[in-house]
């Protein structure tokens, strides 16, 4: 490292440098605004639905048992609190989401900053490493500046910020940042207890969001190792309270069963990650990372196409995996050889490769790619590229020289200039999130052939009540993936929607017999047998989706009134009594039990199901109505 001289030109008086020191928060801050201003309006997408929309989780604060128990219960207590201010308002999800990103920017300025400024009596042992300290801590603002500011405005952040869902990698990633923000503070301060307090509930809090920050311990460790220690030995002698209590946090994990999830999945669950899901071996996803982590690395330099779902292939030739292992393996050499050299530049390697294991690994996951998991990774790409920057021009400003004002000049103007481009680029990225059909028709044009974007393309257009175009979409994603069962579940109901109900029972028949477990796809097939007379066929199609999905509500309302119209009023009753216990908080089905318990004279019971009924829907006219007669002598 050099002198303030280098490339910031900083031989300006001190306190003007300390004028613009505090000035650069502030300049992240408007940065990070510009970059994602016209993210606000950006629609939910993809698994937003599920986990925002229709997440009856999040619907209920208070008592906070429901909200926290889930895999990653502080996300959900955020969507909560979000969902409590504005319901599904979209903007003040997007709101919290820039915010959490700013945060996460302002730490990882205060890491780097701390980082080289560390005194000599902290750093590195060997005489070098003490030498570049000392030498570094002058520039060190402007370089720890330039690291966040890229980062936090850098197009392939998109994901985790406007995406709302992935809330839970950005929050992670605020978790980790302050986990080892807290560690570097409590090194040096008088009250490190207080820091080190912080950066073990910051790492409990983080494995509330998202299993990735497992590593965080390890990194927390090498950190300690490489900048704060002079033998491995020091760490945990000095700090092994602080070591206990990040281990500690693991236990998380344990308690929202997320490790149980992944080591274990339950006879019958759907799995999306973990040991469970037996689309792809270990060993083929592990093969597979090699593209992947190549991948990751091309579009931290060169992030464009973006894409919401890329559909990853799996590797599994020998040209599949030879030219990205190569890449991979031989950066991964490169650490290790780094550590042992160059540690500081080796932790940048260390902390790209281990925040990527738990999802660069043999661990399977349905998805092998997506751009959120570069959050933090990214960090460790954008420091080596202005730290090898800053070598540069030093060299070229020293061999040429420049004058102390030509050089802040063309210092701040690449760092502007840069930033600049990485802010179109991110304005250009969040219109893709405008509406779902936009984002999942940006999806099909970067990735064609690609059966799920088409699936969504095609519900959105149901949606709209388009639906030919509809069916056309669902056709195509069912040529692409013929095993894909909501692809003909859903043509199944467009076909519906024409008065199809031939071409739609076969699709849904299709679909029960991909997916036995797709409650939607038994019942609906269950009322299309109904309207077709076969009474017997649709009954069991009913108790299978019941089955299926016992907290699924309309297999029983239909289940009861085919019961019912066939003098089995008793039947039908147990059937609506099952499907209130299974889901007490099923209004309809409390409501169709009074009715029935009514037609067959048992009025004590149907008022105590209509009172039922008016504490889940107050406004339920029909229900006040029959239990007011009820009433009446």
């Amino acid at each position: 490292m050099a002198s303030p001289q280098g490339v910031i030109g900083s031989a300006a008086r001190p306190s003007e440098s300390a004028t613009w020191e505090r000035r650069l928060p502030l300049i992240i801050v408007a940065a990070v605004v510009a970059a994602y201003a016209n993210s606000l309006n950006g629609a939910f997408v993809f698994d937003d639905h599920r986990t925002i929309e229709r997440s009856a989780a999040i619907q209920q604060l208070w008592p906070p048992g429901k909200v926290l128990s889930g895999h990653r219960p502080i996300v959900d207590l955020t969507l909560a609190l979000n969902y409590a201010v504005h319901g599904l308002d979209v903007r003040g999800y997007h709101v919290v989401n820039v915010t959490i990103h700013l945060l996460a920017a302002l730490t990882l300025f205060g890491l780097i900053r701390r980082t080289l400024t560390l005194p000599p009596d902290l750093s590195e042992p060997r005489a070098s490493a003490r030498a570049d300290a000392r030498t570094a801590s002058r520039p060190a603002p402007f370089l720890a500046f330039a690291v966040a500011l890229i980062w936090a405005v850098h197009p392939l952040q998109t994901q985790s910020v406007t995406y709302l869902i992935q809330r839970c990698e950005s929050l992670m990633g605020l978790f980790y940042l302050l986990t080892l923000y807290c560690v570097v503070r409590g090194a040096d301060a008088d009250r490190r207890k207080l820091w080190y307090a912080a950066a073990v509930a910051s790492c409990a809090l983080g494995m509330g969001c998202k299993a990735i920050i497992i590593t965080a311990p390890l990194v927390v460790l090498l950190y300690d190792r490489i900048f704060l220690s002079k033998s491995w030995s020091e760490p945990l002698r000095l700090r092994w309270g602080v070591y206990v209590g990040l281990l500690a946090s693991w236990l998380v994990l344990l308690l929202t069963r997320v490790a149980q999830h992944v080591l274990f999945l339950p006879s019958g669950a759907k799995a999306a990650v973990g040991f469970g899901f037996k689309d792809i071996t270990p060993i083929e996803y592990a093969a597979t990372q090699f593209g992947v982590l190549a991948e990751y690395l091309r579009l931290a330099l060169w992030p464009d196409p973006l894409c919401l779902d890329y559909n990853w292939p799996v590797a599994r030739t020998i040209g599949a995996v030879f030219l990205p292992g190569i890449i991979v393996v031989g950066l991964f050499a490169l650490t290790c050889w780094a550590l042992r050299r160059r540690p500081a530049l080796g932790f940048l390697g260390v902390w790209f490769f281990l925040i990527l294991a738990p999802t660069s690994s043999i661990v399977p996951i349905r998805d092998p790619l997506f751009e959120h998991r570069m959050y933090l990774p990214l960090a460790a790409v954008v420091a080596l590229i202005v730290f090898a920057a800053y070598a540069a021009l030093r060299a070229a400003f020293a061999r040429g020289g420049w004058s102390d004002s030509a050089r802040r000049r063309i210092s701040t103007g690449l760092v502007g200039a840069v930033t600049v481009v990485l802010i179109v680029g991110t304005n250009a990225r969040n219109r893709a999130y405008a509406d779902k059909l936009t984002m999942w028709r940006d999806v099909v044009a970067k990735r064609p052939n690609h059966a799920r974007a088409e699936y969504n393309i095609g519900t959105g257009l149901l949606e709209r009540d388009e639906v030919a175009e509809a069916i056309r979409w669902f056709q195509k994603a069912v040529e692409t993936d013929p095993r894909m069962a909501e692809a003909h579940y859903n043509l199944g109901k467009a076909h519906a929607k024409e008065g199809r109900e031939d071409d739609a029972a076969v699709e849904y028949a299709k679909a029960v017999e991909i997916d036995p477990r797709m409650a939607e796809a038994q019942s609906d097939l269950g009322n299309v047998w109904v309207r077709a007379g076969r009474i017997e066929d649709a009954i069991e199609r009913y108790r299978l989706a019941i089955k299926a999905n016992p907290r699924y509500a309309p297999p029983y309302f239909n289940l009861s009134q085919v019961l019912l119209t066939r003098g089995l009023g008793d039947e039908a009753i147990a059937v609506l009594r099952q499907g209130v216990a299974a889901d007490p908080k099923a209004a309809r089905l409390h409501f169709a039990l009074a009715q029935a318990l009514q037609t067959l004279g048992r009025l004590d019971e149907a008022a105590g199901a209509y009172r039922e009924t008016l504490k889940l829907e107050p406004g339920n006219a029909s229900a006040r109505q029959a239990l007011d007669a009820l009433r009446k002598p």
